[in-house]
């Protein structure tokens, strides 16, 4: 494993490694070979702390949530502030550094499993490009302070276990907020407020033409953006939603299918469950017949 630095910590800093025996296990387990922490930690306002890597022999995740700092790959510089996410690969020389004036806090995670370069690529990390911007997101700092927790259980294989699979969970999560900050100010469309509108409306009908109005886009670049970051056209995406609201539906209550379809927005119920079957592989009655086994 890459030595991790010798910043010297303050009281309310966590720098925590992995002990040998829990390694092993753990590149053993069939629930957490793929991935896991072998050390893990924060560095609160960080003046003085720097490490530099000729070689790098694991896997690490730096989180920037406040103040500043620099990263060196190659002869490549590139300044780093809050919200910011650092992903060093195995095998790829660096260096950073704190500010000397604003010096970062850094939440951070070194990691080996036989995914980890899949869970990199999944991260965003490509050749060249080491840093992704993910802001400052509640949920991701709480999500570090749970995975941190496992320092203090006395190095329970039943704790490691878990910790492992919220590794897995942090960067899956790290993926979400790193994709809303893309869509709000990369593209320019607000995903959070656009799908808002999309469940206010759940019950009725929308229009393409209202939600382009929103983005203040043509319908056409509107849903060409909108496909582009979910995958879907903002109209499929709304059928979904429908359809995925019917189903809490049909599990949460005793509502006929005629009822169920006219909550979502749809007068015909044979329309309603003729889109059902053609997203879930079920009619609607089928569907609350399996669950309800």
């Amino acid at each position: 494993m890459s030595s991790t630095s010798q910043w010297p910590l303050p009281a309310e800093g966590v720098r925590f490694l992995t002990p040998a025996f829990m390694l092993e296990q753990l590149h053993r387990h069939p629930l957490t070979r793929d991935c896991y922490p072998t050390a893990m930690g924060y560095y609160p306002q960080a003046r003085g702390h720097r490490m530099r890597r000729p070689r790098h022999d694991d896997n690490l995740l730096l989180y920037c949530v406040d103040g500043r700092g620099r990263l060196r790959i190659g002869g490549q510089r590139q300044d780093i502030g809050a919200g910011d996410l650092i992903l060093l690969p195995q095998g790829l020389g660096h260096s950073y550094s704190a500010d000397q004036e604003d010096p970062w806090s850094l939440y951070w995670i070194h990691f080996q499993g036989i995914s980890s370069r899949i869970f990199m690529e999944y991260l965003g990390y490509r050749e060249g490009r080491a840093v992704i911007h993910a802001g400052i997101a509640p949920g991701l700092i709480a999500a570090f302070h749970t995975l941190l927790a496992v320092n203090r259980t006395g190095y329970s294989s039943s704790a490691f276990i878990n910790a492992a699979n919220q590794c897995r969970h942090l960067f899956t999560q790290i993926v979400l907020e790193a994709n809303r900050q893309r869509a709000t100010h990369t593209t320019g469309l607000d995903l959070e407020a656009i799908q808002g509108i999309m469940h206010d409306r759940i019950h009725g009908s929308l229009e393409l033409e209202e939600l382009a109005a929103v983005a203040h886009l043509s319908k056409y670049h509107f849903a060409s953006r909108y496909k582009a970051l979910t995958g879907y056209s903002p109209i499929k995406h709304f059928l979904h939603m429908k359809i995925e609201y019917a189903c809490q539906l049909l599990d949460s209550s005793d509502l006929s299918v005629k009822a169920i379809a006219a909550a979502v927005g749809y007068g015909d119920a044979l329309y309603f469950s003729r889109l059902f079957r053609q997203t879930v592989g079920l009619s609607p009655r089928a569907y609350r017949s399996s669950v309800r086994k």
